[in-house]
């Protein structure tokens, strides 16, 4: 192991060196987000054994240098496989890059590093040891979200290290705007000829589905549902992009629901059409769903941190 020292600091020097102690994996998943993370878990839980062994890891918590080192001599050291998103581009981990692609290089592992921004990134694809067209395939799945495309993804990079993948079976697409319960995304139509109790709309960022991060929402369905009404979810990328707000506003006013609980941030008025929740002419109710941790708020004498008043109380 060996110490690096700079003088300079940029945006991956920072904080103080940490040991993870995480143990090798066959497949190694490395992201800023934590949604990213979430949906890898998730694709890798849906194959249901099918996929070999799994690690995940928050890049933020590889900030510094020798965190880097110690990371890749204990855990990349045992990889087969390893996947990076990055947001922002190279410099935003620059020399966890060259680390890893020098482990990848030297060893023969098959490395894929993602833009996690949707565009084309070459740098990136330069750094990686998979042809182009395998790099495009699986940012097309990363972009797209789900557990079914994660395990899509993860099935891909295990045959691209020489691994066993099963078949992986499902929609990879999930769609911009969509309905969803509990069971999974739906057709509100669908939703419609099976609902018979009063209904209640729910609506959220589309983000949550593709991270599979809904376990909020199946609470909220589970206790009306305790309490006699029926709960159809409403995603989207947004309540004021024109295209989308248009389809919520027509679903919601096709559902008649008896109110909509809402758990976007911002507001959602745009003018003189108001918002799109309003479409039913029924109450609405905003919720915020904290960034904290469950730890962090039990603590707390204030509900929000300072960010999560400001997106969901001072914005609104």
């Amino acid at each position: 192991m060996h110490v690096v020292f700079r003088e300079a600091h940029g945006l991956d020097a920072a904080g103080a060196p940490v040991d993870l102690g995480h143990d090798p994996a066959d497949l190694i998943v490395m992201s800023f987000s934590d949604s990213d993370l979430g949906t890898f878990a998730a694709g890798w839980r849906r194959a249901d054994g099918a996929l070999p062994s799994l690690r995940l890891v928050n890049l933020a918590r590889l900030s510094h240098p020798l965190s880097v080192d110690t990371y890749v001599e204990r855990t990349l050291v045992g990889a087969k496989g390893i996947l990076v998103r990055l947001i922002g581009g190279i410099d935003y981990w620059a020399y966890g890059i060259r680390q890893v692609e020098a482990l990848a290089r030297a060893r023969g592992l098959a490395l894929a590093v993602l833009p996690a921004d949707g565009r084309r990134d070459t740098r990136l694809e330069a750094a990686s040891t998979l042809p182009v067209s395998t790099l495009h395939q699986l940012a097309a799945l990363c972009d797209t979200g789900g557990p079914v495309a994660a395990q899509a993804a993860l099935a891909q990079m295990a045959l691209a290290a020489g691994l066993y993948a099963g078949p992986v079976a499902g929609t990879k697409a999930l769609g911009a705007v969509g309905g969803w319960t509990p069971e999974g995304v739906m057709c509100p139509a669908a939703f419609l000829l099976g609902s018979t109790r009063p209904r209640i709309v729910l609506t959220f960022y589309r983000a949550y589905v593709s991270a599979a991060d809904t376990e909020p929402f199946e609470a909220l369905a589970e206790a009306f549902a305790a309490r006699g009404m029926d709960v159809i979810g409403l995603f989207t990328p947004s309540l004021k992009a024109p295209e989308a707000a248009a389809w919520i506003r027509r679903w919601v006013s096709a559902l008649r629901p008896e109110a909509v609980v809402n758990a976007t941030a911002f507001s959602a008025r745009d003018g003189a059409k108001g918002s799109p929740l309003d479409a039913a002419g029924v109450p609405v109710f905003q919720i915020a769903l904290a960034t904290s941790t469950q730890a962090a708020w039990a603590e707390a004498s204030r509900g929000l941190s300072p960010a999560d008043l400001a997106m969901h109380v001072v914005l609104p």
